[in-house]
């Protein structure tokens, strides 16, 4: 309509680690920041802003996804599965025990997108080797070092009870 302009807010209706929400957001608004502050979901971490470190990954209609690279606008209607979604009744899915047991948290920033990138691969892959593991986790960067550690909890996870 000549002479009007568009809202910078937007209404957008998801459904966020299995429950429906609606969120206004900014039309620049991304993914990430509408999780972290309109939703205060802040597991999922910004590092890099540019899709190269994994630390913001989430799972949108069960893939993983770097949310730093996707506007907030874009999810409407998708499921998202935040970090936060994965524990049921205050305790831990088998696959965040198993990062817990192996030890594979070390200063914990890079870790939330780690396991839900884990978390993507054991859905489509439930029993990986070791080399699988490591391809499907390639999005992610841990500048402590503790790939070994982090593989071994994916594999521990693989053997256990379905993540």
């Amino acid at each position: 309509m000549p002479g009007t302009t568009p809202s910078d807010r937007v209404a957008v209706e998801v459904t966020v680690n299995g429950g429906p929400r609606t969120v206004d957001v900014g039309t620049t608004e991304t993914l990430l920041d509408a999780l972290r502050w309109d939703l205060d979901l802040t597991g999922s971490k910004e590092c890099c802003a540019e899709g190269e470190c994994g630390a913001c990954t989430v799972l949108i209609d069960g893939r993983a996804v770097n949310s730093c690279l996707v506007l907030a606008v874009e999810a409407d209607g998708m499921d998202i599965t935040t970090i936060e979604g994965l524990e049921s009744g205050g305790r831990l899915s088998r696959l965040q025990d198993a990062f817990l047991e192996k030890g594979a948290v070390q200063c914990g920033f890079c870790i939330p997108g780690m396991v839900m990138s884990a978390q993507a691969l054991l859905a489509q892959n439930p029993h990986p080797s070791e080399v699988e593991v490591r391809e499907g986790l390639a999005g992610n960067l841990c500048r402590c070092a503790g790939y070994q550690r982090i593989v071994d909890a994916v594999l521990l996870a693989a053997d256990g009870e379905p993540v």
